[in-house]
């Protein structure tokens, strides 16, 4: 009788372990470090108690740790922690975490750059959750495949002898690890792909073939996990980057000024150019202003609002959060110093002055296409506006072109409505 009970008790007590709800780990300085080196992949929710928000997200959050550890039970695959930013305020400093709640993601104890700002719902942070455990390399089985590869997307391309060695688990971990930022495939089969590798491993980096550049081989040691990664990271993350709906309350987090090229989403030739002078003209100035390009046709709401159509592009805009600006004539950016001038004005306040004060008529006429003061709609979803006909944009935007000459003020900002929004987050200037 005495051993049934005991058998009782220690059932009831591995049933307690192994199926109570724990929720997420509490992350202190004390285990920071040992659990970020431990795992993986670790997401940490950065979240404060006085925050609305917060109370809402944490229960399911929680909720989300016990469904990730029944899921994926290999020992250091994920954990799934949280921070209380008041009694932890040195680890949000640490990571500029400046409201809440923010979602953090780390991968082998580096802190990606993008953070988790989809749904904060149980389904839409486990759908992440699922994603981030998928490998991010494209399987390349056989030479046919290679050719398949989507010819608008530049690839880091691997042919390896084994995918176990050492080689491949590198390519791996920095595919892993820069998956946000660039593409990646890889063969395993030597038999397959005897062109393409002889007998060494190689990796190479193929741009998008509109671009006529040679494929750029990686000559350092592939087993030299930082090399390689340096060498990754300068390829796949461009001076100019993409602005789409999904990455743009990141990028207009930042802070900074957005300098935007929109143009026509096959029009390679621009970018190239537009990438080229950043180089050139802005290196020194990439840390105080973002440069970004824009599929046209999606962000068809900001050419309205400076009353242009796509039949304008490419155009060259800087949207301060306050007021937008045109480049006057895109096909000037490669005169020696017009970009940089362009945005030395701006820094200085210069082109808003010469809006308000023309020097000749010549000028009056390319600041008037700057001018129209915001309407009444401008509050409306991007999304919804892109769906829009052609038709009815330059219909409208004719409209809007004929009362230009009756306003004073250069168009306000437009991208001001994509910054994080304070119906979905609490800020810390709050307090």
């Amino acid at each position: 009788m005495h051993q049934y009970h005991l058998k009782s008790i220690c059932f009831f007590v591995l049933y307690y372990i192994c199926y109570v709800s724990t929720g997420a780990i509490e992350i202190t300085t004390d285990n920071l470090d040992s659990i970020l080196s431990s795992h993986e992949i670790v997401l940490i929710n950065f979240y404060a108690n006085w925050c609305q928000f917060s109370k809402m997200v944490n229960p399911i959050y929680d909720k989300l740790a016990d469904k990730v550890s029944k899921e994926y039970s290999r020992e250091g695959l994920i954990a799934i922690g949280k921070v209380d930013s008041d009694l932890e305020s040195s680890i949000s400093t640490k990571y500029y975490v400046n409201k809440y709640p923010t979602f953090k993601l780390f991968r082998h104890s580096i802190l990606t750059k993008r953070e988790y700002r989809g749904a904060r719902q149980i389904d839409g942070l486990l759908d992440f959750i699922h994603k981030q455990i998928q490998s991010p390399i494209i399987k390349l089985s056989t030479p046919t495949d290679l050719l398949e590869l989507d010819r608008k997307k530049s690839y880091i391309i691997g042919h390896f002898n084994d995918e176990n060695s050492s080689n491949y688990k590198i390519y791996s971990k920095v595919a892993n690890l820069l998956r946000d930022e660039c593409y990646f495939a890889a063969s395993t089969n030597i038999e397959k792909f005897k062109n393409e590798n002889q007998r060494d491993d190689i990796v190479y980096y193929r741009s998008y073939k509109s671009s006529n550049l040679k494929d750029e081989y990686y000559n350092g040691l592939l087993n030299n996990s930082q090399s390689f990664y340096t060498w990754t990271n300068d390829k796949c993350i461009d001076l100019v980057r993409e602005i789409t709906f999904e990455n743009a309350e990141e990028l207009t987090d930042q802070g900074l000024p957005l300098l935007i090229l929109f143009h026509h989403i096959d029009d390679h030739q621009s970018i190239s150019l537009f990438q080229d002078q950043i180089a050139k003209q802005l290196m020194h100035y990439t840390s105080r202003i973002n440069c970004l390009h824009a599929d046209g046709e999606k962000f068809l709401h900001p050419l309205r609002h400076l009353g242009k159509t796509i039949d304008n592009l490419p155009l060259l805009v800087i949207d301060t959060f306050q007021h937008m600006f045109i480049f006057p004539d895109f096909k000037q950016i490669s005169i020696n110093g017009k970009l940089l001038e362009f945005v030395k004005d701006l820094d200085s306040g210069k082109v808003h002055k010469d809006f308000h004060n023309p020097q000749s008529s010549t000028k009056q006429t390319i600041i008037q296409e700057n001018v129209y003061s915001k309407s009444k709609d401008d509050q409306m979803d991007f999304e919804k506006s892109s769906s829009i006909e052609n038709d009815d944009s330059s219909q409208r935007s004719r409209y809007e072109y004929n009362k230009l000459n009756s306003r004073s003020s250069p168009p306000e900002s437009v991208f001001i409505h994509l910054t994080p929004s304070r119906q979905r987050y609490s800020f810390r200037d709050e307090l």
